[in-house]
């Protein structure tokens, strides 16, 4: 397919799971954003506002399988990625596979499970794979973790640790609908959920194939210096404890090629750089006096200043 059909996919794509995420157009992108990146994204927000939708709607959308996992502090690894199970038929043991093996996972309440459990997601969040009794095993691909957690309840809790939150390409909020949307949400659900009955607009190859073409979106030289000037100032700010890590710098990168092939670009401009800032970088530095409970927009609104501060190039 050449890019027109390609950029095309993508728009239908977008606008099948508009069709059940409604009035949240922004909230759509970025589960676009991170899916065509390659990478997972963090739904930061409070219960019943359709973060588990959202996970639906896009494996629906791609014809992918798709799983919700609800984490638990009793929650173990092996519930995650399986466990070997002894055939005394054959005298042999067999694998069997986990919930994790979807293209499509919802981490619910991610930060409830322990942190023995928290690291068997992390591996396979980065190295698409699992590992079970010393042998390794393949995620299927596509794969995108959707994870969850409520940012006003930390009682039986257990914080994400840095190196899994700098895993996540972005961490957004969904927010409550305006009052229209919300209407409309009372009348389309009055015959069941409409996620269920949403139709396939791509398939897996479909979007291995986007994948590889957001990869092509060319970065000047002048936009990359941009990208590299707003990490470097996270890392000499005054009010910032820990600065943006290596890692955040090429997610940042990844995150504005998949922004610009979205809005039918082969080139990343600053905005797409500057908009994406908060939502890719925010949870990656720590302020100074950082304390559990600190709201991810406060961090947010310091990213907008600091990038607001640092020049952009003509």
């Amino acid at each position: 397919m050449n890019r027109e059909e390609l950029h095309q996919r993508v728009t239908d794509l977008e606008a099948n799971i508009g069709s059940v995420v409604l009035g949240k157009p922004e909230v759509v992108r970025y589960c676009l954003v991170a899916l065509l990146s390659g990478e997972h994204l963090l739904l930061e927000d409070v219960p019943g506002v359709g973060k588990t939708l959202v996970g639906k709607a896009l494996a629906r959308s791609i014809h992918g399988r798709f799983c919700r996992l609800q984490f638990t502090p009793d929650l173990l690894p092996s519930d995650i990625v399986g466990s070997s199970v002894y055939d005394a038929k054959n005298h042999e043991f067999s694998f069997n596979q986990g919930p994790i093996f979807a293209n499509v996972v919802l981490a619910d309440e991610i930060n409830r499970a322990p942190p023995r459990t928290q690291s068997a997601l992390l591996e396979a969040m980065s190295d698409r794979q699992v590992s079970a009794d010393g042998l390794t095993h393949s995620l299927p691909q596509p794969f995108i973790v959707i994870a969850t957690q409520n940012p006003y309840e930390y009682e039986g809790t257990y914080p994400l640790p840095e190196s899994q939150l700098d895993r996540f390409l972005l961490r957004i909020s969904i927010g409550y609908p305006d009052r229209d949307h919300e209407r409309q949400v009372l009348q389309t659900h009055r015959h069941g959920e409409p996620v269920d009955k949403l139709e396939a607009v791509l398939n897996d190859q479909d979007v291995l194939q986007l994948q590889q073409a957001v990869g092509d979106v060319r970065v000047d030289e002048a936009v990359s210096e941009y990208l590299l000037d707003i990490v470097d100032a996270t890392r000499n700010h005054e009010d910032l404890h820990v600065g943006v890590s290596t890692r955040g710098a090429l997610n940042l990168y990844r995150a504005a090629q998949a922004a610009a092939f979205l809005a039918g670009r082969d080139f990343v401009v600053p905005d797409d750089i500057k908009q994406l800032a908060p939502a890719v970088l925010a949870h990656r530095v720590i302020p100074r006096g950082y304390v559990q409970g600190t709201r991810a927009r406060e961090t947010e609104q310091l990213i907008e200043q600091l990038v607001e501060q640092v020049v952009v190039p003509v």
